[in-house]
């Protein structure tokens, strides 16, 4: 549901996401990640629907099916006066290898970007249906939103439109805690 104006962000797919984990691998991520993390590859969907502004002015977007209960997630926090601001929703396998590469050229260690950001080819951001969220007087993608209100709100009613914390504390995952992080898994 893109208009000529502003297109769908592009999504990596075949061949070029094959050569983009090879290329994962170069960086230093480990051959058996996915098989170590227990977490599968995340297949980038094949359509998006915009779902309006981040933070920062960029628009964002999700699969259709995630955007509707999107939607109706966010107008039922607002009816209850709780304000989620979508800090970023859908990104490729491509978007996330280039962040990978930021902080690799930043100094950061492999190990240490791995334990904050899943490797390209398996955030849940490809599949287009997982949100970062954050809310007034919190700063993006910090722990301290688990002392918003906006997180209580999710914690007690996300789940009744398909969203689930996906990175809790201690998670099997090997993934930081990410109170921010959102994944609509209904069908």
């Amino acid at each position: 549901m893109s208009d000529p104006v502003d297109p769908a962000p592009a999504r990596c797919h075949g061949e070029r996401r094959r050569a983009l984990i090879a290329e994962t691998h170069a960086l230093g991520v480990p051959r058996d990640y996915g098989r170590q993390r227990r977490l599968a590859p995340v297949r980038e969907p094949r359509e998006l629907m915009c779902i309006g502004e981040d933070i920062h002015g960029r628009r964002q977007w999700l699969a259709p099916r995630a955007a509707r209960a999107y939607a109706r997630m966010t107008a039922a926090a607002a009816a209850d006066a709780i304000e989620l601001q979508l800090v970023s929703a859908y990104r490729s396998a491509e978007y996330q290898f280039g962040i990978l590469e930021r902080k690799l050229a930043r100094g950061q260690a492999i190990e240490a970007i791995l334990r904050v950001s899943a490797a390209p080819g398996y955030s849940e951001h490809h599949s287009g249906r997982a949100v970062d969220l954050t809310t007034p007087g919190f700063a993006a993608l910090e722990e301290a939103f688990e002392h918003s209100s906006a997180f209580a709100w999710l914690v007690a009613n996300a789940q009744r439109f398909g969203f689930r914390l996906s990175y809790p504390r201690d998670n099997p995952h090997g993934i930081a805690y990410e109170p921010w992080h959102w994944c609509w898994h209904r069908a």
